[in-house]
């Protein structure tokens, strides 16, 4: 069942830091850079996001665990 789960998994997608991949940005128009920067923006803070739900998640379970 794991296995199948990693399968099934989305990962980075690229093979720069971190999986991300640059993109080819000469041959762009400005008004296609400003909307892929705010692209770009709306999924950071997407992640950002994710992270702080999980540190929320980490800190209840830690303070539910934790020994008087």
């Amino acid at each position: 069942m794991f296995e199948e789960e990693m399968h099934r998994r989305p990962g980075p997608v690229g093979s720069g830091p971190g999986g991300f991949a640059p993109a080819a940005l000469a041959d762009w128009s400005e008004d296609t850079l400003k909307a892929y920067v705010e692209a770009l923006k709306a999924e950071i803070a997407r992640a950002e996001a994710a992270i702080a739900a999980r540190a929320a998640q980490r800190a209840a379970a830690d303070a539910f665990f934790r020994k008087p």
